[in-house]
């Protein structure tokens, strides 16, 4: 175990260096990885109190494979995420020997905010200066998983390292709504952050077959009559509502198909296991708010070019006006989005949990 240096600067250097927060990094590396771990704390340790001496890096190093090949990324991500939970660190970077890919493109680096992971393939990285490009990836990984910013003041940073350090403790006296409410209640900014650093807005680009099953359900619902009549007699109140459940029903298809609740499997977990839940609620909600609404712009961009008012006057025996087709293109995507619900199942599980939880690093 090793703990930060003291290294310092004017301009960011807190005021009691003693009352810094302590973030505990665990580094899990593959028995046979082209690396010496004897320096590889010390070294990464030095790197970020460089970098971030408002924080006291407390790096732990362990040898594990975690599993035997063949083996995806996800896979260790998801065991990598079980230990972290069992040794209470705040996070966790793999650094593995073994040749992994996403898809046929080599993975160098790829790491999920939400669970707190980090994931390095050393093999990738080359033969050169092997030690320096795993410390500053690792430094990188960090970085984006606490979601720090070059932009971020010192203050910034103290924040958000002092909300992932510090744990909520638990009351004998209070119960489970309680404990969600001051759990989520203090950690605000770390939900944002971990949402904000999942980029949820990506989510709906890779759900391919998701998106194959909604469009055709949309293309078969708008030239529907009926649609139209019930369009223009729902208003936008009702339409609204459809929207929201919609959204809803395709995100809990998605966490319940690919099994992305947790559990807590002892009272020491809840606190991670909570927020990884509501995490995991939020970028799904936000991801698929948006493919909702790339559903409802194609909808209507189809209604312009299929619908005249001739036929729309004469089979709905409704009158004809630009409302009512932004009212038939709404009522398309929601109807074509709740279609997409049942869609989701089709989806493979770990399709949808890579989607949901791993990215590439930005310099990766």
């Amino acid at each position: 175990m090793a703990s930060g240096g003291d290294v310092s600067g004017p301009d960011t250097a807190p005021s009691d260096p003693s009352d810094r927060p302590v973030l505990d990094v665990g580094l899990v590396v593959s028995p046979v990885a082209l690396l010496t771990t004897e320096t590889l704390a010390s070294d990464v340790t030095a790197a970020l109190a460089a970098q971030y001496p408002q924080v006291e890096w407390n790096l732990v190093v362990v040898e594990d494979r975690l599993a035997e090949p063949p083996v995806t990324p996800l896979d260790l991500i998801e065991t990598a995420r079980g230990r972290m939970l069992d040794e209470n660190w705040d996070l966790v970077l793999v650094l593995t020997d073994l040749p992994l890919k996403d898809g046929r493109r080599v993975v160098q680096t790829q790491l999920s905010p939400v669970h707190g992971v980090g994931l390095v393939v050393v093999p990738a990285l080359g033969v050169v200066q092997v030690a320096t490009k795993v410390r500053a990836a690792c430094v990188r990984l960090v970085e984006e998983l606490l979601d720090f910013d070059e932009d971020d003041t010192s203050g910034d940073i103290d924040r958000r390292a002092r909300q992932r350090a510090e744990d909520v403790e638990g009351r004998d006296d209070e119960n489970p709504v309680q404990f969600a409410a001051r759990v989520l209640g203090g950690n605000v900014g770390v939900l944002l952050g971990l949402v904000r650093a999942n980029r949820p807005l990506t989510l709906a680009l890779r759900l391919s077959q998701l998106i194959a099953v909604t469009a055709a359900a949309g293309a078969l619902t708008l030239i529907t009559p009926d649609i139209w009549v019930l369009a223009t007699n729902y208003g936008p109140w009702r339409l609204g509502l459809l929207s929201v459940v919609a959204v809803v029903a395709v995100a809990v298809s998605l966490i319940v198909g690919a099994k992305l609740w947790e559990r807590p499997r002892r009272k020491a977990e809840r606190e991670q296991v909570m927020l990884f839940n509501v995490a995991t609620a939020l970028t799904m909600t936000i991801g698929v708010s948006v493919f909702y609404l790339a559903v409802f712009l194609l909808a209507l961009a189809a209604a312009f070019l299929l619908l005249d008012g001739h036929s729309f006057q004469q089979l709905s025996d409704q009158s004809w006006s630009i409302g009512k087709i932004v009212e038939s293109a709404w009522m398309t995507a929601s109807l074509a989005t709740l279609g997409g619900a049942v869609g989701a199942g089709l989806e493979e599980d770990d399709i949808t949990r890579a989607a949901a939880y791993t990215r590439e690093s930005d310099e990766g």
